[in-house]
């Protein structure tokens, strides 16, 4: 189901057509790529080359060609009616000299669980929130806004991200249908935030934003090719976003280059006194644009995790040129052994016994805040909803939200997750600790698995639980491809240190210059090497 766009915006999807992505400046200006970084468009803004208007015309263009039409991605749920109106006004405060910063007139789409002020609803891709039109925006978008920034619409995502079914597709909600890898549209783009990831890999927008509890930006970012970074749980707030767990839920940037992850973390990190957990934000956040280096792996100290080795054997390979480009650049590379699996074990159960206990409490507190046309007013409505809207049911079931209405009551339950944090920051901080290093790199996870509906994805590992439980941040930036689908690399460090985390990944990534576009293949062996050898007759 899509949301039905204004007559304004319909309008401009036939204008676009007519209008190149980037402007129409002096005669022998050249057409700008749809996938641009945002620092390529905001030189293009200053330099008059295009407007903040031509690029939502030809975003919106692109968006009807790409995802509603031809290959059908389904990354986009809605374009913002207030888009271009937006734009317009961007582009006034320009010509009167007034920039806000580099993300001035550029294009952001946001995953459909964060709350704008749009006319469009929040849906978490349920149907149940169908008509959840607030009227608000979140805390992070209203940053966004001040930034200069243009909401150019809401991204799909797995319905209620990823936490409704132990057997869920990810990728897949009610509301948007499957989500398609851009680099095999038979390809998983992970989840949750997999309409973000897939939309800024096949240039749908300049960059997106996605939320993770444990994975949802990072396995998507990595599986579509793009950069993604899970900030420290804290540097963004989460106010009037869909959550899960306070103790884990935060928003990040999702990117087609590390400089544009961080000018988009710059803009959304900032204390929220309706969120506690933001007190410390002002103090510990930075310009972390100005923080990048190119030469930032010098000297640096890196752990190596070969965590999951042997799973993926090309995606190791990958892996190993990766370091070979770190040591290039003048990393000095130390061998770790990893947390030991009972700890890992034990780090995965009670995560999951302890978002179940927290889940139910904070939808019911976020359904409260709900217009009166939302009739699902808790979790318990919500779970009947789904038990009479075949829609919701077809693929897969609700587990996760039938046990957490089932959950008791824990006096004891912030003890455990206190408990279940300290043990997750020992193993992480164990590792940087006894080494004195400056960051921990791991594969991201495998390639993207086949879609399959009947039974469930290839799940090859990842190492986001670590940082997702310690609320520590994770950032994976793209480093290679295995038969042209994307893996990507993980850097992994402590608590508020995403400075030094997007340096590093800036210096790896401007160094081996991994990403390429996407092809948008039907499947794997529509590649010309890969059919060669199904059939050499």
């Amino acid at each position: 189901m899509r949301h039905v766009q204004s007559a304004a915006v319909a309008a401009a999807i036939a204008l676009a057509a007519t209008i190149a992505l980037a402007a129409t400046g002096p005669a022998k200006a050249q057409p700008l790529s749809p996938y641009a970084s945002a620092g390529e468009q905001q030189a293009a803004l200053a330099d008059g080359r295009t407007t903040s208007e031509q690029l939502v015309r030809a975003y919106i263009d692109r968006i009807a060609r790409y995802d509603d039409a031809g290959v059908r991605l389904n990354a986009v749920l809605a374009v913002n009616p207030k888009a271009l109106d937006d734009a317009r006004r961007l582009d006034a405060e320009r010509r009167a000299g007034q920039v806000r910063g580099p993300l001035h007139g550029v294009t952001v789409l946001l995953k459909d669980n964060i709350e704008a002020d749009d006319g469009l609803p929040t849906t978490a891709g349920s149907l149940a929130l169908a008509d959840n039109v607030t009227r608000r925006d979140a805390a992070l978008v209203r940053r966004l806004k001040d930034a200069g920034a243009v909401v150019l619409g809401k991204t799909n995502l797995s319905e209620w991200a990823n936490f409704r079914s132990t057997r869920s597709i990810s990728g897949w909600s009610a509301v948007g249908g499957l989500v398609r890898n851009p680099y095999g549209l038979d390809r998983t783009a992970c989840g949750s935030s997999s309409g973000s990831g897939a939309a800024v890999a096949a240039g749908l927008a300049a960059v997106a934003i996605g939320t993770e509890t444990d994975g949802s930006i990072t396995c998507p970012a990595a599986m579509t090719g793009v950069v993604g970074l899970k900030p420290t749980v804290g540097l963004v707030s989460r106010i009037h976003i869909v959550p899960i767990t306070a103790a884990q839920d935060t928003a990040g940037p999702m990117t087609r280059t590390v400089a544009d992850a961080a000018a988009l973390l710059s803009a959304i990190a900032g204390t929220d006194t309706a969120d506690p957990a933001t007190a410390e934000a002002d103090a510990r956040k930075a310009d972390y644009l100005a923080a990048l280096d190119r030469n930032a792996l010098k000297g640096a100290r890196i752990g190596v995790w070969h965590a999951w080795k042997g799973r993926s054997p090309r995606t190791d390979a990958v892996f190993e040129a990766a370091l070979e480009a770190l040591r290039a650049q003048g990393a000095i590379l130390v061998e770790l052994k990893g947390p030991d699996d009972a700890v890992m074990g034990r780090i995965g159960r009670e995560e999951l016994q302890l978002m179940t206990a927290d889940f139910r409490p904070a939808l019911d507190a976020y359904l409260a805040t709900t217009p009166p046309s939302v009739k699902a007013r808790s979790l318990a409505d919500v779970v009947a909803f789904n038990r009479t809207e075949a829609r919701e049911t077809a693929l897969f079931g609700q587990e996760i939200f039938e046990e957490a209405l089932s959950v008791a009551d824990d006096p004891d339950r912030p003890r455990k997750r206190a408990d279940l944090t300290r043990l997750a920051r020992e193993a992480l901080d164990g590792m940087l600790a006894d080494q004195t290093l400056d960051a921990v790199v791991a594969p991201s996870g495998g390639p993207p698995s086949i879609v399959d509906p009947v039974n469930g994805g290839v799940f090859l590992g990842s190492p986001s639980r670590l940082p997702a439980v310690s609320g520590y941040p994770h950032l994976t930036v793209p480093m290679g491809y295995v038969s042209g689908l994307p893996v990507g690399m993980s850097f992994l460090g402590p608590a508020w240190s995403e400075a030094r985390l997007l340096a590093l990944g800036f210096a790896y990534e401007q160094a081996s210059k991994a990403r390429r576009e996407p092809d948008f293949p039907p499947h794997v062996g529509a590649r010309p090497e890969i059919g060669r050898a199904y059939d050499p007759r």
